[in-house]
């Protein structure tokens, strides 16, 4: 999607760390439910994102799980935690696609696009060109240039002002206010 384009996706690819929900202290991982905590406003715009109708694709490294700081059955654990709470809110996650490995051990790792393929052939309708990914950092974006969708940043502060995106925004509030806009021909 194009800065021009309407950008009224039928999927909605979001991040985990830093867009749903508070990052870990750099070198840390959200290891446990008591460690998550949604940021202000994510679920209630995964709730209205949901009533716009695209479908909503968690994608996530998870990078703590290969150097043993996490399990997999502690991430499955916060991902049913934290699906619950959005679902008692109105918000529904299609699926959620994880990579738990190391950098390099994988095609799965954002930037690369192994999470975001596993989606489009288990997610009923995933058209990539008909996609948007919301994000908080240059992996994000870079997948998503990568499978053709569109991107929105949330920008941290000190964000390199080069990379290249279609929107920059400061929560995931606002990203979805932007695809809530009205389509202009």
């Amino acid at each position: 999607m194009s800065r021009n384009q309407a950008m009224r996706p039928t999927t909605a690819f979001l991040d985990r760390d830093g867009t749903i929900n508070r990052g870990a202290p750099p070198g840390d991982y959200i290891k446990s439910w008591s460690e998550f905590e949604f940021l202000p406003g994510a679920p209630e715009a995964i709730a209205r994102l949901t009533s716009l109708g695209p479908r909503i694709v968690l994608v996530t490294n998870q990078r703590g799980v290969a150097l043993g700081r996490m399990t997999e059955e502690d991430l499955e654990q916060i991902h049913s935690r934290m699906t619950g709470e959005l679902r008692a809110q109105g918000a529904e996650l299609s699926a959620i696609y994880q990579c738990p490995h190391d950098v390099g051990e994988c095609d799965c790792r954002k930037p690369q696009t192994g999470l975001f393929e596993r989606a489009r052939r288990e997610v009923p309708g995933v058209d990539f060109a008909r996609s948007i990914v919301i994000g908080d950092s240059a992996t994000d974006m870079e997948a998503a240039a990568r499978i053709g969708a569109g991107r929105i940043l949330i920008a941290k502060q000190g964000e390199p002002p080069e990379l290249d995106v279609d929107r920059r925004v400061s929560s995931l509030w606002e990203a979805v206010a932007l695809l809530d806009e009205p389509v202009r021909s």
